[in-house]
C-alpha cells in the first residue's frame, strides 16, 4: 500500500502528540486534585495539563486567570486589543506561559508580556496569530547598565519579541543625572527600532514625584520611545488615574501611554483609558474583558495587587 508524504507527516504528528501527553501525564499524576478530570493539550513541544474540578473550575496551570466565570462570553472584545496579557512572576512555569499564550490567542489580546527567558517559547506558540510578544528589559529594578539593556533588547528581538518594555535607570533620574538616564533609554530604542520593534519606557511612577515623572516622560519622548508606562507592578504601587493623566499631558497625543500594575477590573481599565491610556498591562485580562462587575476588586486592607 502506498502512503503519501503528507499522510506520514500527519501520523508522526499524532504519535508525537500522544507521546508528549503520556509523558506529561505520567510526571504529574501527583499534582491532580482528588475528583478532578484532566486533559492534556500539547503545542510546540509543550504540554499543558488542564484539570476541571466538580464545579468546572480550572485547578491546574492558569487557575488564577480562568477559575472565575468559566464559559462567560467576553462583553468587550475591542478592549482586548488594548491589553498586554501579563505574566512576570519569577516562579512562572512553561505550562503557565503556554496557558497565557492560549488565552491571548483566544481573546485577541494585543500581546503577551513576559520575562526574556520565555521569548522564544511565546514566539513559537503565537506564530501565525496577531498577538505580539512583549518582553521586559532591565526588569524590575532598571539598575542594569545601558549596554546590558541594549544587548538584552537585541537578544529578545532575535528570539521573536516585537515589543520591548524597559525600566529606566530610576536612581540616575532622581539624582538628576539626565544624560545617563537618557542614554539608557536611547540605547534600547536604537536597537529596537532598527529591527522594527516598539519600545515602552517604564518610569515606575510610584517612586517619583510629579516633576520627576514629567522629566522621565520628556526624556522618553526625546529618545524616540513609542510609549511611556506607569509601573512594573513590583514596586509599592501601580497605575493611578493621576499618573496616567500627568503622563498623557507630558507626552502629548503622539505617544502611547500604558497603565500597568493593579489594573484588575473592567472599571479599572475604563478609568485608565478615560485618563489617556492607550494600552493596559494586566494579568487579569480575561476577567477585565468579561465586563463590568464580573471581576471583583481586592478586599479592603489587602496588599497592592501585582502586575503579574
Amino acid at each position: 500500500m502506498d502512503i503519501d508524504r503528507k499522510t506520514v507527516e500527519q501520523l508522526v504528528e499524532i504519535i508525537t502528540h500522544e507521546v508528549l501527553a503520556a509523558m506529561a501525564e505520567q510526571t504529574s499524576q501527583g499534582d491532580i486534585p482528588e475528583g478532578a478530570q484532566c486533559k492534556f493539550n500539547c503545542a510546540g513541544g509543550v504540554c499543558v495539563n488542564m484539570c476541571l474540578d466538580r464545579t468546572g473550575s480550572v485547578v491546574s496551570a492558569g487557575a488564577e486567570r480562568l477559575s472565575s466565570n468559566v464559559g462567560v462570553i467576553p462583553q468587550d472584545l475591542s478592549l482586548a486589543k488594548m491589553i498586554d496579557h501579563t505574566l512576570l512572576k519569577p516562579d512562572a512555569t512553561q505550562d503557565e506561559i503556554a496557558q497565557l499564550c492560549f488565552e491571548a490567542k483566544k481573546y485577541g489580546f494585543a500581546s503577551v508580556c513576559v520575562n526574556p527567558t520565555w521569548t522564544e517559547l511565546c514566539a513559537t506558540l503565537l506564530k501565525g496569530s496577531d498577538v505580539k510578544v512583549c518582553v521586559v528589559i532591565g526588569f524590575p529594578l532598571g539598575a542594569t547598565a545601558p549596554e546590558v539593556k541594549a544587548f538584552e533588547t537585541q537578544n529578545a528581538i532575535e528570539h521573536g519579541a516585537s515589543e520591548i518594555d524597559m525600566v529606566i535607570n530610576i536612581g540616575a533620574l532622581k539624582a538628576r543625572d539626565l544624560e545617563t538616564a537618557a542614554r539608557d533609554i536611547r540605547g534600547v530604542v536604537t536597537k529596537a527600532h532598527a529591527r522594527g520593534a516598539i519600545v515602552k519606557v517604564i518610569i515606575e511612577a510610584v517612586l517619583l514625584n510629579d516633576e520627576e515623572k514629567n522629566i522621565a516622560c520628556l526624556l522618553s519622548k526625546e529618545a524616540g520611545a513609542d510609549f511611556v508606562k506607569t509601573s512594573t507592578g513590583f514596586a509599592s504601587g501601580g497605575a493611578t488615574v493621576h499618573d496616567v493623566e500627568l503622563m498623557r499631558r507630558a507626552v502629548g497625543p503622539e505617544m502611547g501611554v500604558k497603565a500597568a500594575g493593579g489594573v484588575r477590573t473592567y472599571e479599572d481599565a475604563e478609568s485608565m483609558i478615560k485618563a489617556g491610556a492607550t494600552r493596559i498591562g494586566a494579568s487579569a485580562g480575561v476577567k477585565i474583558i468579561q465586563g463590568p462587575g464580573l471581576a471583583k476588586p481586592a478586599a479592603a486592607g489587602a496588599s497592592p495587587a501585582k502586575n503579574y
